[in-house]
């Protein structure tokens, strides 16, 4: 069974980047700069999420996948993919600069890591990349063949 969230979602070297946060708060921006950066798009502003061997997945949503509103240009249409969740990002003004821990947060009875993070200043593609190398979950074993497909 799947479920419908709304958040904007792309996968970096196979791994799902849930970023979460109100309207306006650069969710879109922040998964652009990604892909520019060479993640893939799985959805924007919704994604379809289901539970596939007690493995969180994310994928494109059903009647917007591959689309992409791209604030003042328009919609755009990119490839869309899915991939195992491994980290959540809430875009927040004030998230704390150095974070004490990293929170868990349990979406359809999985565990996953979940970080506030700053969407602006220098370089938050770079940041949210940094993210997910030091706080996200691994690939598992399974996943990266499926990957390699």
């Amino acid at each position: 069974m799947s479920a419908l969230r709304q958040a904007t979602c792309v996968a970096v070297e196979g791994r799902a980047l849930l970023i979460e946060g109100p309207p306006g708060s650069g969710k879109t921006s922040l998964a652009l700069a990604l892909i520019d950066r060479g993640a893939a798009l799985v959805g924007d502003d919704g994604v379809r999420l289901a539970v596939r061997g007690g493995v969180l997945w994310a994928a494109p949503p059903p009647n917007t996948g591959g689309l992409v509103e791209i604030r003042n240009v328009g919609i755009a249409e990119l490839p869309a993919t899915e991939a195992p969740v491994a980290l959540v990002l809430r875009l927040d003004r004030d998230a704390p600069r150095q974070p004490d821990r990293v929170e868990r947060e349990t979406i359809a009875g999985c565990a996953i890591p979940a970080l506030g993070f700053f969407p602006g200043g220098p370089i938050p593609a770079l940041r949210a990349e940094w993210a997910l190398r030091l706080h996200g979950l691994p690939l598992a074993p399974a996943d990266a063949q499926t990957r390699r497909r």
